[in-house]
Protein backbone atom coordinates (compact mmCIF):
# COMPACT_ATOMS: atom_id res chain seq x y z
CA UNK A 1 0.00 0.00 0.00
CA UNK A 2 0.82 3.32 -0.89
CA UNK A 3 -0.54 6.46 0.29
CA UNK A 4 -0.45 10.20 -0.37
CA UNK A 5 -2.25 12.97 1.51
CA UNK A 6 -1.96 16.73 0.02
CA UNK A 7 -4.82 18.91 0.77
CA UNK A 8 -5.11 20.41 -2.67
CA UNK A 9 -6.82 18.34 -4.97
CA UNK A 10 -4.56 19.17 -8.10
CA UNK A 11 -1.41 18.20 -6.33
CA UNK A 12 -3.20 14.88 -4.89
CA UNK A 13 -4.40 13.72 -8.33
CA UNK A 14 -1.08 14.59 -10.11
CA UNK A 15 0.80 12.35 -7.56
CA UNK A 16 -1.49 10.14 -7.38
CA UNK A 17 -1.75 9.46 -11.28
CA UNK A 18 2.27 9.23 -11.71
CA UNK A 19 2.26 6.57 -8.91
CA UNK A 20 -0.30 4.66 -10.34
CA UNK A 21 1.40 4.60 -13.82
CA UNK A 22 4.24 2.61 -12.74
CA UNK A 23 3.39 0.81 -9.17
CA UNK A 24 -0.01 0.25 -9.54
CA UNK A 25 0.62 -3.58 -10.92
CA UNK A 26 2.20 -4.79 -7.49
CA UNK A 27 0.56 -1.57 -4.94
CA UNK A 28 -2.96 -0.21 -4.30
CA UNK A 29 -2.22 3.29 -4.29
CA UNK A 30 -4.88 5.32 -1.42
CA UNK A 31 -5.52 9.10 -2.37
CA UNK A 32 -6.19 11.33 0.70
CA UNK A 33 -7.00 14.82 0.36
CA UNK A 34 -6.79 15.78 4.11
CA UNK A 35 -4.46 14.54 7.45
CA UNK A 36 -7.72 13.31 8.73
CA UNK A 37 -9.05 11.18 5.90
CA UNK A 38 -5.64 9.78 5.58
CA UNK A 39 -5.74 8.58 9.05
CA UNK A 40 -8.96 7.02 9.17
CA UNK A 41 -7.78 5.36 5.81
CA UNK A 42 -5.10 3.93 7.71
CA UNK A 43 -6.61 2.99 10.87
CA UNK A 44 -9.18 0.82 8.54
CA UNK A 45 -6.34 -0.54 7.03
CA UNK A 46 -4.06 -1.30 10.02
CA UNK A 47 -7.55 -3.08 11.08
CA UNK A 48 -7.43 -5.28 7.90
CA UNK A 49 -4.38 -5.87 8.55
CA UNK A 50 -2.93 -4.68 5.26
CA UNK A 51 1.00 -3.45 5.16
CA UNK A 52 1.79 0.00 4.47
CA UNK A 53 5.24 0.36 2.72
CA UNK A 54 4.80 3.70 2.28
CA UNK A 55 3.58 7.70 3.03
CA UNK A 56 3.78 10.73 1.30
CA UNK A 57 2.61 13.86 3.05
CA UNK A 58 2.43 17.44 1.97
CA UNK A 59 4.22 19.61 4.49
CA UNK A 60 1.42 22.73 4.40
CA UNK A 61 -1.90 20.95 5.44
CA UNK A 62 -4.49 22.83 7.58
CA UNK A 63 -5.46 21.99 10.92
CA UNK A 64 -2.56 19.12 10.70
CA UNK A 65 0.92 19.64 8.88
CA UNK A 66 2.55 16.97 7.18
CA UNK A 67 5.11 16.37 9.87
CA UNK A 68 2.53 16.08 12.90
CA UNK A 69 0.71 14.10 10.14
CA UNK A 70 3.51 11.68 9.98
CA UNK A 71 4.11 11.29 13.54
CA UNK A 72 1.02 10.39 14.21
CA UNK A 73 1.22 7.65 10.82
CA UNK A 74 3.90 6.17 12.94
CA UNK A 75 2.17 4.86 16.11
CA UNK A 76 0.27 2.88 13.44
CA UNK A 77 2.49 1.63 10.90
CA UNK A 78 6.34 2.38 12.36
CA UNK A 79 8.08 0.10 9.59
CA UNK A 80 6.17 2.32 6.56
CA UNK A 81 8.56 4.68 4.46
CA UNK A 82 7.81 8.14 5.07
CA UNK A 83 8.20 11.30 2.46
CA UNK A 84 7.35 14.62 2.85
CA UNK A 85 5.96 16.68 -0.01
CA UNK A 86 7.53 20.22 0.15
CA UNK A 87 7.91 23.72 -1.75
CA UNK A 88 11.45 25.01 -2.41
CA UNK A 89 10.65 28.00 0.55
CA UNK A 90 9.95 25.06 3.11
CA UNK A 91 13.27 22.84 2.22
CA UNK A 92 14.96 23.97 5.73
CA UNK A 93 11.81 22.78 7.56
CA UNK A 94 11.82 19.29 5.77
CA UNK A 95 15.70 18.87 6.71
CA UNK A 96 14.87 19.65 10.38
CA UNK A 97 11.63 16.99 9.97
CA UNK A 98 14.22 14.19 9.08
CA UNK A 99 15.45 14.18 13.11
CA UNK A 100 12.09 14.73 14.24
CA UNK A 101 10.02 12.15 12.67
CA UNK A 102 12.98 9.99 11.56
CA UNK A 103 11.98 11.18 7.92
CA UNK A 104 13.30 9.01 4.99
CA UNK A 105 12.92 11.72 2.53
CA UNK A 106 11.76 14.88 1.41
CA UNK A 107 10.82 15.78 -2.28
CA UNK A 108 10.41 19.19 -3.87
CA UNK A 109 7.14 19.84 -5.74
CA UNK A 110 7.04 19.93 -8.34
CA UNK A 111 8.40 16.59 -9.22
CA UNK A 112 8.70 16.87 -13.20
CA UNK A 113 9.69 14.63 -14.77
CA UNK A 114 8.43 12.12 -12.08
CA UNK A 115 10.86 9.31 -13.84
CA UNK A 116 13.93 11.58 -12.67
CA UNK A 117 12.70 12.94 -9.70
CA UNK A 118 9.68 10.56 -8.17
CA UNK A 119 10.49 7.51 -9.08
CA UNK A 120 14.01 7.11 -8.20
CA UNK A 121 12.75 7.95 -4.51
CA UNK A 122 10.37 5.56 -4.29
CA UNK A 123 11.70 3.08 -5.74
CA UNK A 124 14.36 3.43 -3.35
CA UNK A 125 12.20 3.74 -0.42
CA UNK A 126 10.23 0.77 -1.50
CA UNK A 127 13.39 -1.42 -1.67
CA UNK A 128 14.04 -0.45 1.86
CA UNK A 129 10.66 -1.69 3.18
CA UNK A 130 10.69 -4.70 1.55
CA UNK A 131 13.86 -5.28 3.53
CA UNK A 132 12.51 -4.83 6.86
CA UNK A 133 8.62 -4.91 5.58
CA UNK A 134 5.10 -5.31 7.61
CA UNK A 135 3.84 -8.86 7.31
CA UNK A 136 0.36 -9.33 5.54
CA UNK A 137 -2.10 -10.73 8.37
CA UNK A 138 -5.12 -12.42 6.20
CA UNK A 139 -6.12 -14.18 9.96
CA UNK A 140 -8.69 -13.30 13.21
CA UNK A 141 -6.55 -11.62 16.08
CA UNK A 142 -7.28 -12.32 19.31
CA UNK A 143 -5.47 -9.60 21.73
CA UNK A 144 -6.29 -10.37 25.58
CA UNK A 145 -4.67 -11.33 28.98
CA UNK A 146 -2.71 -14.65 29.21
CA UNK A 147 -4.87 -15.00 32.97
CA UNK A 148 -8.18 -13.40 31.57
CA UNK A 149 -11.38 -16.42 31.36
CA UNK A 150 -13.08 -14.71 28.41
CA UNK A 151 -9.97 -14.50 26.75
CA UNK A 152 -9.23 -18.14 26.88
CA UNK A 153 -12.63 -18.64 26.03
CA UNK A 154 -12.57 -17.22 22.59
CA UNK A 155 -8.94 -18.42 21.55
CA UNK A 156 -10.14 -22.07 22.84
CA UNK A 157 -13.58 -21.85 20.59
CA UNK A 158 -11.75 -20.32 17.69
CA UNK A 159 -8.91 -23.13 17.72
CA UNK A 160 -11.87 -25.70 18.45
CA UNK A 161 -13.90 -24.27 15.10
CA UNK A 162 -10.12 -25.03 13.15
CA UNK A 163 -10.33 -21.16 12.46
CA UNK A 164 -7.29 -19.78 12.22
CA UNK A 165 -5.83 -16.76 14.75
CA UNK A 166 -3.19 -15.22 16.00
CA UNK A 167 -3.05 -14.66 19.85
CA UNK A 168 -1.79 -10.80 20.85
CA UNK A 169 -0.55 -9.94 24.60
CA UNK A 170 -3.12 -7.12 25.77
CA UNK A 171 0.57 -5.12 26.49
CA UNK A 172 2.26 -5.65 23.58
CA UNK A 173 3.51 -2.85 20.93
CA UNK A 174 0.84 -4.25 17.42
CA UNK A 175 -2.03 -4.86 20.30
CA UNK A 176 -1.61 -1.30 21.47
CA UNK A 177 -1.31 -0.16 17.78
CA UNK A 178 -4.42 -1.89 16.95
CA UNK A 179 -6.47 -0.71 19.98
CA UNK A 180 -5.59 2.72 18.99
CA UNK A 181 -6.41 2.43 15.40
CA UNK A 182 -9.92 0.65 16.68
CA UNK A 183 -10.31 3.76 19.26
CA UNK A 184 -10.80 1.34 22.30
CA UNK A 185 -8.65 1.22 25.44
CA UNK A 186 -8.84 -2.58 26.04
CA UNK A 187 -9.63 -2.51 29.81
CA UNK A 188 -12.70 -5.09 28.68
CA UNK A 189 -11.02 -8.50 26.96
CA UNK A 190 -10.80 -9.71 24.80
CA UNK A 191 -10.92 -7.72 21.52
CA UNK A 192 -11.09 -9.77 18.54
CA UNK A 193 -10.48 -8.46 15.32
CA UNK A 194 -11.49 -10.20 12.39
CA UNK A 195 -9.78 -10.62 8.93
CA UNK A 196 -11.89 -7.93 7.42
CA UNK A 197 -10.97 -5.46 10.02
CA UNK A 198 -14.29 -6.18 11.78
CA UNK A 199 -13.71 -5.38 15.61
CA UNK A 200 -15.50 -6.89 18.82
CA UNK A 201 -15.11 -6.28 22.44
CA UNK A 202 -15.85 -9.60 24.72
CA UNK A 203 -18.06 -11.19 21.71
CA UNK A 204 -20.17 -13.68 22.69
CA UNK A 205 -19.25 -17.67 20.68
CA UNK A 206 -22.51 -16.84 18.91
CA UNK A 207 -21.42 -13.00 17.57
CA UNK A 208 -17.89 -14.36 16.76
CA UNK A 209 -19.01 -17.39 14.52
CA UNK A 210 -21.18 -15.05 12.90
CA UNK A 211 -18.40 -12.74 11.95
CA UNK A 212 -15.56 -14.88 11.76
CA UNK A 213 -17.89 -17.19 8.99
CA UNK A 214 -18.91 -20.49 10.77
CA UNK A 215 -22.89 -21.13 9.80
CA UNK A 216 -24.91 -20.06 12.58
CA UNK A 217 -28.54 -19.94 11.08
CA UNK A 218 -30.20 -22.98 8.88
CA UNK A 219 -30.95 -22.32 5.35
CA UNK A 220 -34.21 -24.03 5.91
CA UNK A 221 -37.28 -24.33 7.93
CA UNK A 222 -37.81 -27.54 7.72
CA UNK A 223 -35.61 -31.04 7.40
CA UNK A 224 -35.88 -34.78 6.78
CA UNK A 225 -33.78 -35.30 10.06
CA UNK A 226 -31.90 -32.47 12.73
CA UNK A 227 -28.63 -33.92 14.72
CA UNK A 228 -28.32 -32.19 18.12
CA UNK A 229 -24.78 -32.31 19.20
CA UNK A 230 -21.12 -32.15 17.15
CA UNK A 231 -19.23 -35.45 18.77
CA UNK A 232 -18.30 -38.44 16.81
CA UNK A 233 -21.88 -39.89 17.49
CA UNK A 234 -23.60 -36.17 15.87
CA UNK A 235 -20.89 -36.14 13.49
CA UNK A 236 -21.47 -39.91 12.06
CA UNK A 237 -24.97 -39.60 12.02
CA UNK A 238 -24.43 -36.24 9.67
CA UNK A 239 -22.34 -37.95 7.26
CA UNK A 240 -24.66 -41.31 7.11
CA UNK A 241 -28.15 -39.41 7.11
CA UNK A 242 -26.78 -36.78 4.23
CA UNK A 243 -24.91 -39.55 1.94
CA UNK A 244 -27.93 -41.35 2.16
CA UNK A 245 -30.31 -38.63 0.57
CA UNK A 246 -31.37 -37.08 3.79
CA UNK A 247 -31.82 -32.96 4.39
CA UNK A 248 -29.71 -33.32 7.26
CA UNK A 249 -28.96 -30.10 9.84
CA UNK A 250 -25.99 -30.75 12.73
CA UNK A 251 -26.32 -28.33 15.60
CA UNK A 252 -23.76 -27.52 17.62
CA UNK A 253 -23.18 -25.06 20.98
CA UNK A 254 -19.89 -24.91 20.87
CA UNK A 255 -17.63 -26.52 18.21
CA UNK A 256 -17.53 -30.16 16.17
CA UNK A 257 -15.99 -33.08 17.65
CA UNK A 258 -16.99 -32.51 21.12
CA UNK A 259 -14.41 -34.17 24.29
CA UNK A 260 -13.23 -36.48 21.38
CA UNK A 261 -12.19 -33.62 19.32
CA UNK A 262 -10.14 -32.26 21.95
CA UNK A 263 -7.66 -35.54 22.58
CA UNK A 264 -4.46 -34.85 21.78
CA UNK A 265 -3.89 -38.42 20.38
CA UNK A 266 -6.95 -41.20 19.88
CA UNK A 267 -4.20 -44.36 19.55
CA UNK A 268 -7.18 -46.92 19.49
CA UNK A 269 -9.06 -45.98 16.51
CA UNK A 270 -9.76 -48.32 13.62
CA UNK A 271 -7.94 -47.77 10.82
CA UNK A 272 -5.20 -45.17 12.32
CA UNK A 273 -2.17 -47.67 13.35
CA UNK A 274 -0.10 -44.43 14.24
CA UNK A 275 -2.83 -42.69 16.14
CA UNK A 276 -5.02 -39.48 15.06
CA UNK A 277 -5.51 -35.95 17.26
CA UNK A 278 -9.32 -35.55 18.19
CA UNK A 279 -9.03 -32.41 15.83
CA UNK A 280 -7.49 -34.08 13.00
CA UNK A 281 -10.46 -37.11 13.61
CA UNK A 282 -13.46 -33.96 13.84
CA UNK A 283 -11.77 -32.07 10.43
CA UNK A 284 -11.95 -34.39 8.32
CA UNK A 285 -15.40 -35.66 9.71
CA UNK A 286 -16.44 -32.28 9.32
CA UNK A 287 -15.18 -31.92 5.88
CA UNK A 288 -16.64 -34.96 4.98
CA UNK A 289 -20.53 -33.76 6.10
CA UNK A 290 -19.83 -30.82 4.21
CA UNK A 291 -19.06 -32.76 1.20
CA UNK A 292 -22.62 -34.54 0.82
CA UNK A 293 -24.81 -31.93 1.73
CA UNK A 294 -24.97 -31.93 5.32
CA UNK A 295 -25.39 -28.57 7.10
CA UNK A 296 -23.56 -27.43 10.18
CA UNK A 297 -24.34 -24.56 12.54
CA UNK A 298 -22.38 -23.40 15.25
CA UNK A 299 -22.52 -21.58 18.62
CA UNK A 300 -26.71 -22.65 18.64
CA UNK A 301 -27.98 -24.01 21.97
CA UNK A 302 -30.87 -26.09 21.47
CA UNK A 303 -33.72 -25.49 24.78
CA UNK A 304 -36.71 -26.84 23.64
CA UNK A 305 -37.95 -30.14 21.83
CA UNK A 306 -41.29 -30.75 21.26
CA UNK A 307 -43.70 -33.01 19.21
CA UNK A 308 -46.08 -31.08 16.57
CA UNK A 309 -48.22 -33.67 14.88
CA UNK A 310 -45.92 -35.69 12.46
CA UNK A 311 -43.00 -33.17 13.11
CA UNK A 312 -40.35 -32.68 15.94
CA UNK A 313 -39.29 -28.74 16.45
CA UNK A 314 -36.71 -27.56 18.41
CA UNK A 315 -36.19 -24.45 20.12
CA UNK A 316 -33.20 -22.43 19.48
CA UNK A 317 -32.50 -20.18 23.06
CA UNK A 318 -32.69 -16.82 20.87
CA UNK A 319 -36.35 -18.30 20.53
CA UNK A 320 -36.16 -19.19 17.15
CA UNK A 321 -37.09 -22.80 15.72
CA UNK A 322 -36.67 -25.24 13.53
CA UNK A 323 -38.17 -28.40 12.57
CA UNK A 324 -37.86 -32.17 10.95
CA UNK A 325 -39.43 -35.55 10.69
CA UNK A 326 -36.75 -36.83 12.56
CA UNK A 327 -34.17 -36.22 15.77
CA UNK A 328 -30.96 -38.09 16.35
CA UNK A 329 -30.03 -36.63 20.01
CA UNK A 330 -26.39 -36.81 19.94
CA UNK A 331 -25.67 -33.86 22.89
CA UNK A 332 -22.96 -36.38 24.50
CA UNK A 333 -21.23 -35.52 28.25
CA UNK A 334 -19.34 -32.63 29.92
CA UNK A 335 -16.52 -32.87 32.44
CA UNK A 336 -18.64 -32.72 36.04
CA UNK A 337 -17.17 -29.67 38.24
CA UNK A 338 -14.49 -30.40 40.78
CA UNK A 339 -16.14 -29.30 44.17
CA UNK A 340 -13.57 -27.47 46.31
CA UNK A 341 -13.21 -23.85 47.22
CA UNK A 342 -11.44 -21.49 44.91
CA UNK A 343 -11.90 -23.38 41.87
CA UNK A 344 -15.26 -21.60 40.01
CA UNK A 345 -12.94 -18.18 40.91
CA UNK A 346 -10.22 -19.52 38.80
CA UNK A 347 -11.57 -21.36 36.13
CA UNK A 348 -10.28 -20.21 32.87
CA UNK A 349 -7.28 -18.42 34.66
CA UNK A 350 -5.89 -21.47 35.69
CA UNK A 351 -7.95 -24.51 35.78
CA UNK A 352 -9.51 -25.81 32.65
CA UNK A 353 -12.12 -28.63 32.20
CA UNK A 354 -11.01 -30.82 29.10
CA UNK A 355 -7.50 -30.33 27.96
CA UNK A 356 -7.60 -27.21 26.39
CA UNK A 357 -4.61 -28.11 24.25
CA UNK A 358 -4.11 -24.41 23.24
CA UNK A 359 -2.73 -24.11 26.71
CA UNK A 360 0.19 -26.74 26.20
CA UNK A 361 2.97 -24.13 24.49
CA UNK A 362 2.41 -21.58 27.61
CA UNK A 363 3.21 -24.74 30.02
CA UNK A 364 6.62 -25.05 29.28
CA UNK A 365 9.00 -25.80 31.84
CA UNK A 366 6.17 -25.46 34.45
CA UNK A 367 4.30 -28.10 36.65
CA UNK A 368 1.03 -29.30 35.69
CA UNK A 369 -1.73 -31.01 37.42
CA UNK A 370 -3.95 -33.83 35.82
CA UNK A 371 -7.60 -34.45 37.44
CA UNK A 372 -8.70 -37.35 36.80
CA UNK A 373 -7.96 -41.42 35.30
CA UNK A 374 -9.41 -42.46 32.53
CA UNK A 375 -8.54 -42.34 29.19
CA UNK A 376 -9.04 -38.81 28.27
CA UNK A 377 -7.03 -37.40 31.35
CA UNK A 378 -4.24 -40.19 30.08
CA UNK A 379 -4.43 -38.09 26.58
CA UNK A 380 -3.97 -35.10 28.29
CA UNK A 381 -1.14 -36.30 30.35
CA UNK A 382 0.89 -37.54 27.83
CA UNK A 383 0.37 -34.34 25.42
CA UNK A 384 1.14 -31.98 28.12
CA UNK A 385 4.91 -34.23 29.00
CA UNK A 386 5.61 -32.80 25.46
CA UNK A 387 5.71 -29.04 26.73
CA UNK A 388 5.68 -29.11 30.97
CA UNK A 389 8.56 -29.74 33.62
CA UNK A 390 6.77 -32.60 35.49
CA UNK A 391 3.15 -33.47 34.59
CA UNK A 392 1.05 -35.08 37.64
CA UNK A 393 -1.92 -36.88 37.62
CA UNK A 394 -4.23 -37.18 40.25
CA UNK A 395 -6.49 -40.33 40.56
CA UNK A 396 -8.38 -40.55 43.28
CA UNK A 397 -8.58 -44.54 42.84
CA UNK A 398 -5.79 -47.07 44.04
CA UNK A 399 -4.55 -47.58 40.14
CA UNK A 400 -5.34 -46.68 36.87
CA UNK A 401 -6.20 -50.30 35.60
CA UNK A 402 -10.01 -49.67 36.32
CA UNK A 403 -10.17 -46.42 34.25
CA UNK A 404 -7.67 -46.37 31.79
CA UNK A 405 -7.00 -48.21 28.89
CA UNK A 406 -4.13 -50.60 29.11
CA UNK A 407 -2.10 -49.55 26.04
CA UNK A 408 -2.11 -46.54 27.95
CA UNK A 409 -1.34 -46.91 30.86
CA UNK A 410 2.09 -48.64 29.38
CA UNK A 411 2.83 -45.30 27.83
CA UNK A 412 2.21 -43.45 30.35
CA UNK A 413 4.77 -45.31 32.53
CA UNK A 414 7.07 -45.04 29.65
CA UNK A 415 7.12 -41.12 30.37
CA UNK A 416 9.97 -40.21 32.97
CA UNK A 417 7.89 -36.42 33.19
CA UNK A 418 4.64 -38.11 34.42
CA UNK A 419 3.85 -38.90 37.94
CA UNK A 420 0.83 -40.68 39.30
CA UNK A 421 -0.49 -39.95 42.65
CA UNK A 422 -3.15 -42.18 43.64
CA UNK A 423 -5.92 -42.49 46.38
CA UNK A 424 -5.23 -38.28 45.94
CA UNK A 425 -7.88 -35.72 45.30
CA UNK A 426 -7.66 -31.37 45.62
CA UNK A 427 -9.06 -30.06 48.56
CA UNK A 428 -8.95 -26.05 47.78
CA UNK A 429 -7.38 -24.16 45.09
CA UNK A 430 -5.60 -20.34 45.79
CA UNK A 431 -4.43 -17.61 43.83
CA UNK A 432 -4.94 -13.99 43.04
CA UNK A 433 -5.46 -13.43 39.02
CA UNK A 434 -4.82 -16.81 38.34
CA UNK A 435 -3.89 -20.47 40.00
CA UNK A 436 -0.84 -20.36 42.23
CA UNK A 437 -1.80 -22.72 44.57
CA UNK A 438 -3.67 -26.38 45.50
CA UNK A 439 -4.27 -27.88 48.76
CA UNK A 440 -3.90 -32.13 48.37
CA UNK A 441 -4.78 -35.01 50.55
CA UNK A 442 -4.41 -38.51 50.35
CA UNK A 443 -7.25 -40.59 51.55
CA UNK A 444 -5.64 -43.37 52.45
CA UNK A 445 -2.70 -41.60 54.64
CA UNK A 446 -4.81 -38.98 55.73
CA UNK A 447 -2.14 -36.60 54.51
CA UNK A 448 -2.34 -33.14 53.74
CA UNK A 449 0.25 -30.80 51.38
CA UNK A 450 -0.07 -27.81 49.20
CA UNK A 451 1.83 -27.64 45.90
CA UNK A 452 2.47 -24.52 43.53
CA UNK A 453 1.08 -24.51 40.28
CA UNK A 454 -0.21 -22.27 37.57
CA UNK A 455 -2.12 -25.29 35.42
CA UNK A 456 -4.93 -27.78 36.20
CA UNK A 457 -6.55 -29.84 34.02
CA UNK A 458 -9.97 -31.50 35.53
CA UNK A 459 -11.24 -35.11 34.05
CA UNK A 460 -13.27 -36.02 36.40
CA UNK A 461 -16.19 -38.38 35.35
CA UNK A 462 -19.14 -37.00 32.61
CA UNK A 463 -22.53 -35.58 33.32
CA UNK A 464 -25.24 -36.05 29.95
CA UNK A 465 -26.75 -32.82 28.49
CA UNK A 466 -30.42 -33.48 29.02
CA UNK A 467 -31.52 -31.23 31.08
CA UNK A 468 -33.49 -29.51 28.09
CA UNK A 469 -35.28 -32.24 27.25
CA UNK A 470 -39.06 -32.79 27.65
CA UNK A 471 -40.25 -34.54 30.87
CA UNK A 472 -41.87 -37.32 29.16
CA UNK A 473 -38.87 -38.23 27.29
CA UNK A 474 -37.17 -40.67 29.79
CA UNK A 475 -33.88 -41.03 31.46
CA UNK A 476 -32.37 -42.85 33.75
CA UNK A 477 -31.50 -41.78 37.64
CA UNK A 478 -28.36 -39.98 35.94
CA UNK A 479 -30.03 -38.23 33.34
CA UNK A 480 -29.10 -40.50 30.45
CA UNK A 481 -31.73 -41.34 27.74
CA UNK A 482 -33.15 -44.42 27.54
CA UNK A 483 -33.61 -45.69 24.10
CA UNK A 484 -34.92 -49.21 22.76
CA UNK A 485 -34.69 -52.38 25.16
CA UNK A 486 -33.93 -49.72 28.04
CA UNK A 487 -37.43 -48.52 27.98
CA UNK A 488 -38.64 -52.47 28.77
CA UNK A 489 -41.81 -52.13 26.13
CA UNK A 490 -43.78 -49.40 24.91
CA UNK A 491 -43.25 -46.85 27.42
CA UNK A 492 -46.09 -44.61 28.74
CA UNK A 493 -47.95 -42.22 26.01
CA UNK A 494 -46.99 -44.26 23.21
CA UNK A 495 -48.86 -44.36 20.66
CA UNK A 496 -47.26 -46.43 17.57
CA UNK A 497 -48.20 -49.77 17.28
CA UNK A 498 -44.63 -51.08 17.77
CA UNK A 499 -42.27 -51.13 19.95
CA UNK A 500 -39.58 -48.44 20.14
CA UNK A 501 -36.84 -49.41 17.57
CA UNK A 502 -33.33 -50.20 19.22
CA UNK A 503 -32.31 -46.38 19.05
CA UNK A 504 -35.32 -44.74 19.65
CA UNK A 505 -36.27 -42.93 22.57
CA UNK A 506 -39.40 -42.77 24.70
CA UNK A 507 -40.50 -39.93 21.69
CA UNK A 508 -41.19 -41.60 18.40
CA UNK A 509 -38.80 -40.06 15.80
CA UNK A 510 -36.48 -39.31 18.17
CA UNK A 511 -33.69 -41.44 18.50
CA UNK A 512 -30.23 -41.24 21.19
CA UNK A 513 -26.50 -42.01 19.68
CA UNK A 514 -23.37 -42.08 21.25
CA UNK A 515 -22.61 -41.16 25.29
CA UNK A 516 -25.57 -39.42 26.33
CA UNK A 517 -27.62 -42.89 25.46
CA UNK A 518 -28.03 -45.23 28.70
CA UNK A 519 -25.40 -47.78 29.25
CA UNK A 520 -23.57 -46.98 25.88
CA UNK A 521 -19.67 -47.20 25.15
CA UNK A 522 -18.16 -44.12 26.16
CA UNK A 523 -15.30 -44.79 22.91
CA UNK A 524 -15.29 -43.02 19.43
CA UNK A 525 -15.57 -45.96 17.35
CA UNK A 526 -19.08 -46.86 19.47
CA UNK A 527 -20.35 -43.32 19.25
CA UNK A 528 -19.81 -43.26 15.33
CA UNK A 529 -21.52 -46.66 14.97
CA UNK A 530 -24.35 -45.18 17.08
CA UNK A 531 -24.67 -42.36 14.59
CA UNK A 532 -24.91 -44.62 11.79
CA UNK A 533 -26.93 -46.94 13.02
CA UNK A 534 -29.55 -44.42 14.11
CA UNK A 535 -29.76 -43.27 10.41
CA UNK A 536 -30.32 -46.67 9.70
CA UNK A 537 -33.60 -46.46 11.69
CA UNK A 538 -34.42 -43.00 10.86
CA UNK A 539 -34.94 -44.66 7.32
CA UNK A 540 -37.30 -47.41 8.82
CA UNK A 541 -38.82 -44.80 10.90
CA UNK A 542 -39.86 -42.34 7.83
CA UNK A 543 -40.87 -44.90 5.76
CA UNK A 544 -43.57 -45.64 7.85
CA UNK A 545 -45.02 -41.87 8.44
Amino acid sequence: MILTVDDDPGVSRSIARDLRRRYAEENRIVRAESPDQALDALKELKLRGEPVALLLADYRMPGMSGIEFLEAAMDLFPLARRVLLTAYADTDAAIQAINVVDLDHYLLKPWNPPEEKLYPVVDSMLDLWKSTPDAPTDETRVIGHRWSAPSFTARDFLARNAVPYRWMGVDDEESQRLLAAAGIDGTTLPVVITADGTVLVAPSEAELADKVGLSTHPAEEFYDLVVVGGGPAGLGAAVYGASEGLRTVLVEQVATGGQAGQSSRIENYLGFPDGVSGAQLTDRARRQALRFGAELLTAREVVKLETTGSARRLQFSDGSEISAHSVILATGVSYRTLEAPGVDDLCGRGIYYGSATTEGPSCAGQEVYIIGGANSAGQAAVYFSRHAKRVHMLVRGPSLEATMSSYLIDQIGGIDNIEVHTCTQVVSCKGSDHLECVTLTNSATGESWEVDTEWMFVFIGAAPRTDWLPGDLLRDDRGFVLTGPDLRGRPPGWALERDPYHLETSMPGVFAAGDVRAESVKRVASAVGDGAMAVTLVHRYLEML
